[in-house]
C-alpha cells in the first residue's frame, strides 16, 4: 500500500453504526447518578453539577473536561463555551464520543456502568479531549489545538498529537503514558493499553508514525514505530516493539517483535481483550 492511500481514514471509518444513541446512553448514564446520588449524599454536589442538571451527554462531557483541564491561560467557563460551541456546531464530534464511551463500557470489565468513565476514566477524557484538539487544528487554529494537547498531556499523562487521525470507538484501558504521533492513523474499534507508543523513527517531516486499521488491540508497553501497518484484526502482546507491518489477523511478540501466531478466531481482538499469545 503507497503513502498516499493511506494518508486518510478510509471514509467508512468516521461514521460507526452505534449500538446505542446519545439520548439512549444518556438515559443510562442519568439513572445511574440518581442512584449514586442517593447513595453517597456526599458526591450528590458532584453529579448535580456534572450530570443531574445537565441537558444531555454532550453537555456533561464539555461541563466535566472543562473542570478537569482548567488552568491559569484558560478558564474552566472558557474551555466549556469552546467546547460546547464545537458540539454544537460538528455533530460527529458526538458520534464520535459516543462510540468511545460505548467500548469502554463493553470492553473494560473495570468499567460498570457509563457513569464512571464520563465522571473519571482518563483514556476516555484524553479522547474527549483530542477530539476538540483535532477539530481546532483542522480550522487551521494550531496555537490553541497545541494549547489543549499540552494540558490534556499534563493532566491526563496522555499525549495524542491533534494532527494525528483517530478513529471511534477507541479504548485507552488505563491510558498512562500513551503517546499518539503526529501522522499516525488509528481506525475504529481499536483497543491500546498503558504505555503505548505510535511513534516515529529519525526526524523526517512526511508521514512517520504507524497506521493502526480496525479491530487491533495492542498490549501494555508496545512500541510501534515508524510508517509500519498494523494489519487489521492484529494483536500485539504487551512490551513488544513492532519496526516492521504486520499482517491482518495475524499475533506477534517480541524484541524485535515476529509473527508468533494468529490473532485467534475472532475478527476484532479489541472486543475480547484477551492477552495471551497464540
Amino acid at each position: 500500500m503507497t503513502t498516499t492511500e493511506r494518508c486518510a481514514l478510509r471514509p467508512e471509518m468516521m461514521l460507526p453504526k452505534l449500538p446505542e444513541s446519545a439520548e439512549e446512553l444518556w438515559e443510562k448514564v442519568l439513572a445511574n447518578a440518581w442512584e449514586e446520588a442517593g447513595k453517597e449524599p456526599r458526591l450528590a454536589k458532584m453529579l448535580e453539577e456534572i450530570v443531574l442538571s445537565r441537558s444531555g451527554l454532550q453537555n456533561a462531557i464539555a461541563v466535566r473536561l472543562a473542570q478537569r483541564l482548567a488552568c491559569p491561560y484558560f478558564t474552566r467557563e472558557e474551555w466549556e463555551a469552546l467546547f460546547t460551541a464545537e458540539l454544537e456546531e460538528r455533530p460527529q464530534l458526538t458520534t464520535a464520543m459516543v462510540a468511545d464511551l460505548h467500548a469502554v463500557v463493553h470492553r473494560d470489565p473495570a468499567s460498570h456502568s457509563p457513569l464512571n468513565p464520563l465522571l473519571f476514566f482518563k483514556g476516555f477524557h484524553a479522547l474527549c479531549a483530542y477530539r476538540f484538539a483535532h477539530t481546532l487544528w483542522e480550522q487551521g487554529r494550531q496555537l490553541p489545538a497545541l494549547m489543549l494537547q499540552s494540558v490534556s498531556s499534563e493532566v491526563f499523562g496522555i499525549d495524542i498529537h491533534p494532527a494525528a487521525q483517530v478513529g471511534c470507538g477507541i479504548m485507552l484501558d488505563h491510558g498512562t503514558g500513551i503517546v499518539i504521533g503526529e501522522t499516525a492513523i488509528v481506525e475504529n474499534n481499536v483497543s491500546m493499553l498503558h504505555e503505548v507508543t505510535l511513534g516515529g523513527t529519525g526526524k523526517e517531516f512526511c508521514d512517520r508514525h504507524p497506521v493502526v486499521r480496525t479491530g487491533v488491540m495492542i498490549g501494555a508497553g508496545a512500541k510501534v514505530l515508524g510508517r509500519v501497518e498494523i494489519g487489521e484484526g492484529a494483536k500485539i502482546a504487551a512490551s513488544s516493539v513492532v519496526l516492521d507491518d504486520v499482517s491482518a489477523h495475524t499475533t506477534v511478540a517480541g524484541v524485535p517483535a515476529v509473527v508468533v501466531g494468529s490473532a485467534g478466531e475472532e475478527d476484532e481482538p479489541a472486543f475480547c481483550m484477551q492477552q495471551g499469545i497464540r
